[in-house]
């Protein structure tokens, strides 16, 4: 009788992100980066998601500089993440690496340890990004870009979400998601994929049905 082969396993991840190197993106300077977030943020300079991430710019753009200067930069950074965690319940480290124009709609309980989240990417409130099991902490996840997240959903583990998907509201996600995809439920299942013309769609046209916000 034929043996069947071993079930296929995914590759381990590879290292995370040591946080010595400046991972804004490289095709905007810093300052016009955070007048693209105050854009993308709807211009207005009260909205805690752009404070959680200009913190988010202003942690990477000091790894530029030389140690010695780069010293009092690092005790004002660690001083306002804690700030933006406590004051608007945004966890989002600076070695996450993090696209253009990133809209975090809401604030309050949203844990962002991902490998990196893609550009025109938009959060909700209470997202959680991270490990799946306990003492796995490799194990997070990568986002794609122009992912569409609803509130309360969990992406967990070493997975992708891959670009001009839609996640719902409250769904589990601990497996791949293909691109072009809606995901839903607990554990998040695809159940639609999108055609081009969707895609290109602002995030607004998305049924409140699947995507809360």
């Amino acid at each position: 009788m034929t043996e069947k082969p071993p079930p296929t396993t995914k590759a381990p991840p590879p290292p995370l992100s040591r946080g010595d190197t400046n991972q804004n993106p490289k095709d905007i300077g810093f300052l016009a980066l955070l007048r693209e977030d105050l854009r993308t943020h709807g211009n207005n300079p009260f909205e805690q998601g752009f404070w959680a991430l200009a913190v988010h710019r202003f942690g990477n753009w000091r790894m530029g500089f030389p140690k010695l200067i780069r010293a009092p930069l690092t005790l004002l950074y660690r001083f306002l993440e804690k700030w933006v965690e406590w004051t608007c319940g945004i966890h989002l480290p600076y070695t996450v690496k993090v696209g253009r124009r990133l809209h975090i709609w809401h604030f309050g309980c949203l844990i962002l340890h991902a490998r990196s989240i893609g550009d025109d990417v938009h959060l909700r409130h209470a997202t959680t990004f991270g490990v799946a099991r306990t003492f796995d902490n490799l194990g997070i996840p990568t986002i794609e870009d122009r992912v569409d997240i609803g509130c309360g959903a969990a992406i967990l583990g070493n997975i992708t979400v891959g670009h001009d998907s839609v996640i719902g509201a409250n769904a589990v996600v601990v497996h791949d998601i293909p691109p072009h995809s809606i995901a839903v439920g607990i554990p998040a299942k695809v159940v639609r994929t999108l055609k081009p013309a969707e895609t290109s769609a602002p995030p607004a046209t998305v049924p409140e049905s699947t995507v809360s916000s």
